[in-house]
C-alpha cells in the first residue's frame, strides 16, 4: 500500500506523510498489553483442573466438562501451546500408567548407552523375551504421540480406550503373551543454543564473500522488519533450540530395526506378532526390507492399522510383496462394515475396513453424552457435530472416515486374526481376515 501511494503525484505523497505520523504515534507497548498472557502452564493434571474419570474420559474436576481447547477466545496460539503442554502430561501420565496398570517394565536405549548421551526407551513386559510362545509387539504412528498411545486427541476428546494402546497390552498379557511396546517418535533431545552457536549457524556458508555480504544484508533488513511485527503479534520470543539425535535411534525407521536387533530377535518366542498404526506400518515394511530373512522366520502375522506404507516409494521386492500378501492385513479408514475387504490399488497385503465413520463417532459421543451429562451437553454436543455434516450425508448414511480411530475399532479383529494365523501356521493353512474372500490377484511388474 504504502509503495502504491509513492507512486503517485503530490496528493499521495501528502497522503503518505500523514499515514506515516499516523503510525509513529501509534504505542505499540499500549497494543502489546492487550496481546496473549504469558506461556505459562501447569505441570500436573490437577493443575489444568482436569481428571480422567471411571470411564478414562478426560473431564474438568469442577464442571464435569470435557477439555476445552478454546479456553482463551481469539488467542489460537496461547490456546494450542495450552493443549500442547497437556499433551506432555498426558503422555507421563501413560507412561505411568503402562508401569502400575499394566506392569511393563521401562528399557533404556540404546542398551550400551553412557551417562552423558542422549537416550531414549520402550516398555516391555516382564516375560517379553523369555516367552516360548507368543510376542506382540506395538508401533505407533508419527507426531507428538509416544509409547503406548495412538492418537493424543482422542486420549483427550475420546477416552483411554480409544487413543492409547493399554486394551491391546492388557488382552494381549490375558491371552499368554509377552508385550514389547516402541516409542519410534523419541528421537532426539532439544536443548537451548547458546548465543556462539546461533551466531555460528549464521556465519556458516560456502558461498563467495562479496555474494555472502550482499545475502546477510538482505537477511538483515528482512529480520528487522519480522522483529518488529513478531514484536507485537508474538513479544514473548521463544527460546532457539537444537536437537541432539539419539544414536542408532534417530528416526522411526532406525528406532524399528534397532529395537528388533536388541530384542525381539532376541525374545525365546516361536510365534511374533506385530500391530502397527499409520507411519508405523512404513517402519515394519523398512525393517522387512533391512531383516527379510529374520523377519520371515520369526514374524507369524501382521496387523497394520490405516497403513501409510507405500512399496512402490519404499521399493519392495516381490519376494517381500509376496510374504505380506500371505501374512499382513491392512485396516483401513472406511464406511464399509468392520472387516469387509477394500480394494487396493498396491500388490501388498489385504485392505480390510475398520468400520470407521464420523456418523459413528457421533453417535457413540451422543450416546455417552446421554449417560454422563445434563441435558444441556447433550445438545451442545448436537450442535457441534450438526456442524460438521451435510443435510445429505446424513440422510443418506454418508459419513467421513477417522484414521485415527483405526487401531480402536478393529481391536477385536486383531486378536481374532492372530488366533487364526497360529492355527493356520500349525495346519500350513493362511487365515482369512475378512467376511469374504479378499485374496487379490496382482500382475506382478
Amino acid at each position: 500500500m504504502m509503495a502504491q501511494l509513492q507512486q503517485g503525484g503530490p496528493d499521495e505523497k501528502e497522503k503518505t506523510t500523514a499515514l506515516k505520523d499516523l503510525l509513529s504515534r501509534i504505542d505499540l507497548d499500549e497494543l502489546m498489553k492487550k496481546d496473549e498472557p504469558p506461556l505459562e502452564f501447569p505441570d500436573t493434571l490437577e493443575g489444568f483442573e482436569y481428571i480422567f474419570n471411571e470411564k478414562g474420559q478426560l473431564r474438568h474436576i469442577k464442571t464435569g466438562e470435557p477439555f476445552v481447547f478454546n479456553y482463551r477466545e481469539d488467542l489460537h496460539r496461547w490456546n494450542q501451546k495450552r493443549y500442547e503442554a497437556l499433551g506432555e502430561i498426558i503422555t507421563k501420565y501413560i507412561y505411568e500408567l503402562l508401569q502400575n496398570e499394566c506392569h511393563l517394565k521401562k528399557v533404556t536405549l540404546p542398551v550400551d548407552a553412557i551417562e552423558s548421551e542422549p537416550k531414549s526407551f520402550i516398555f516391555m513386559s516382564e516375560d517379553a523375551l523369555v516367552n516360548p510362545d507368543k510376542l506382540l509387539v506395538l508401533i505407533h504412528g508419527n507426531g507428538v504421540v509416544r509409547a503406548g498411545q495412538w492418537a493424543r486427541r482422542l486420549i483427550i476428546n475420546e477416552d483411554l480406550d480409544s487413543g492409547t494402546q493399554i486394551p491391546y497390552i492388557k488382552r494381549a498379557i490375558e491371552e499368554g503373551y509377552g508385550v514389547i511396546v516402541l516409542n519410534p517418535n523419541e528421537n532426539y533431545i532439544e536443548v537451548e543454543k547458546t548465543k556462539a552457536q546461533i551466531q555460528l549457524s549464521s556465519d556458516i556458508s560456502d558461498e563467495p564473500a562479496e555474494k555472502r555480504e550482499r545475502k546477510d544484508k538482505i537477511q538483515k533488513e528482512t529480520k528487522k522488519r519480522r522483529d518488529f511485527y513478531e514484536k507485537y503479534r508474538n513479544p514473548q520470543k521463544e527460546k532457539e533450540t537444537m536437537q541432539i539425535y539419539i544414536r542408532d535411534n534417530g528416526s522411526p525407521e532406525e528406532h524399528a530395526i534397532y529395537v528388533w536387533d536388541h530384542f525381539i530377535s532376541q525374545s525365546a518366542a516361536e510365534n511374533v506378532f506385530f500391530v502397527a498404526h499409520s507411519y508405523g506400518g512404513l517402519a515394519f515394511v523398512e525393517l522387512m526390507i533391512q531383516r527379510e530373512a529374520e523377519v520371515k522366520n520369526r514374524v507369524t502375522a501382521v496387523a497394520l492399522t490405516d497403513s501409510v506404507h507405500n512399496v512402490w516409494h519404499q521399493e519392495v521386492g516381490k519376494t517381500i510383496r509376496e510374504w505380506m500378501r500371505e501374512n499382513c492385513c491392512n485396516w483401513v479408514s472406511s464406511s464399509e462394515p468392520l472387516d469387509t475387504s477394500v480394494e487396493s490399488m498396491l500388490p501388498d497385503c489385504p485392505r480390510v475396513s475398520a468400520g470407521i465413520s464420523a456418523k459413528e463417532s457421533f453417535i457413540e459421543e451422543l450416546k455417552g453424552s446421554l449417560s454422563s451429562g445434563p441435558a444441556e451437553l447433550l445438545w451442545k454436543k448436537i450442535a457441534e457435530h450438526l456442524k460438521n455434516f451435510h443435510l445429505d450425508e446424513l440422510t443418506a448414511g454418508r459419513s467421513t472416515e477417522r484414521h485415527e480411530l483405526t487401531s480402536w475399532k478393529s481391536f477385536p479383529s486383531v486378536f481374532k486374526f492372530f488366533s487364526e494365523a497360529m492355527k493356520a501356521k500349525n495346519s500350513l493353512v493362511k487365515p482369512t481376515p475378512t467376511r469374504r474372500s479378499n485374496r487379490i490377484k496382482y500382475e506382478e511388474f
